[in-house]
């Protein structure tokens, strides 16, 4: 990877266009102060009768917070579906996707309980690798907005915003919390694969070290790499860099050291919001007008009533939905894979679809 081989000069005009993806207020609000507010909210719930007090709903024990945390987590994977179904240039585009893929995906979870062992595996890893490309994607919007080139400093930033998310779960805290999902082999008798967490325990000193030294080392050729960038022309967009920095201290530091035990609440919480913000912005305006709400003048908080109330509703139905019934595990982790898998090929800078 060479900075010489990204392309030198903006192609876009930076004159007259928003530093924004949507505004400042919603920006900031949406996109760029919730890892800092979602890290504030973890530390406040901590040790508070929101995270520690158990109680039964409908058979299930939960907390509070889990409750709220896991509905949210849930509802933001289900809201990929007003963009993929219900954006009709999307849909026409990928048809055959996204009505055969998960009908193919669910049957082989009914007829296989390896298929769901190994989809079990995959969206916990998935998850991680699609929040980066998250925060990934945001930033280059918001570099399309300063008036650069789609593919420049591209690379670098798939780069960074891998290392700022993968990195800190290997080398840190977290790091057998997700790698725990390998037992889930043991109901196969794969016991190669379902050794996998005590080899990553016994190794993981190793590992931490190995990250952190190529980390450092990536970061160093990254600032260089932009260094020369910006000497050939590239604009820096400030909520870009802000969005990268946050985000990456709020990694480091939650998944690193799992403050409070809270790592995964603070994480799935700013996700979440960025992504059911993102997904309103593009789709909204399609809501509206096909729930014939366009005209009126509470038409506004009227669709956005309707899509949190909805992707929220199936967000509680999917937590509280018994993990041993199959049938119902193998459909939320359908939604879940299809989140993840859509999100991939519905979203381009460079085919200017944000």
């Amino acid at each position: 990877m060479s900075a010489r081989a990204e392309p030198a000069s903006p192609a876009l005009p930076a004159a007259g266009r928003t530093a924004y993806i949507v505004g400042p207020a919603y920006d900031w609000a949406f996109f760029l102060l919730p890892p800092l507010v979602a890290l504030a909210a973890g530390a406040s719930i901590a040790g508070t009768p929101l995270t520690d007090a158990r109680f039964r709903l409908y058979g299930e024990k939960v907390t509070w917070a889990g409750l709220f945390i896991g509905t949210l987590i849930h509802g933001h994977l289900a809201a990929v579906l007003l963009r993929s179904h219900g954006n009709a240039e999307i849909f026409r585009q990928h048809r055959l996707r996204f009505l055969a893929a998960p009908v193919a995906l669910f049957a082989a979870m009914m007829l296989s309980m390896w298929a769901v062992v190994c989809v079990t595996v995959l969206v916990v890893f998935w998850d991680v690798y699609h929040s980066a490309l998250q925060t990934f994607g945001l930033g280059r919007i918001y570099d399309a907005r300063a008036g650069n080139a789609p593919a420049l400093g591209r690379r670098l930033d798939l780069w960074l915003n891998l290392l700022l998310y993968v990195g800190p779960i290997l080398a840190g805290a977290t790091m057998l919390l997700h790698f725990q999902s390998f037992d889930a082999f043991e109901d196969v008798g794969a016991a190669l694969f379902s050794s996998v967490p005590g080899l990553m325990e016994s190794h993981h000193r190793a590992i931490r070290w190995c990250v952190i030294a190529a980390g450092t080392l990536f970061l160093v050729y990254y600032a260089l790499a932009y260094r020369s960038l910006y000497r050939r022309g590239y604009r820096v967009s400030f909520p870009k860099v802000w969005l990268f920095a946050t985000t990456g201290l709020c990694s480091i530091y939650t998944w690193g050291f799992n403050p409070w035990g809270q790592a995964f609440f603070i994480m799935n919480l700013f996700h979440a919001v960025q992504y059911l913000a993102l997904v309103w912005w593009s789709e909204g305006g399609r809501l509206r007008r096909r729930l014939r709400l366009d005209a009126r003048r509470a038409g506004k908080p009227i669709a956005v009533a309707v899509f949190l109330g909805s992707v929220l509703a199936y967000g509680v139905w999917a937590e509280l939905a018994p993990a041993e019934d199959r049938a119902l595990w193998s459909l939320t982790q359908t939604v879940a894979l299809m989140h993840f898998w859509y999100d991939g090929f519905i979203w381009s800078v460079t085919r200017k679809q944000v």
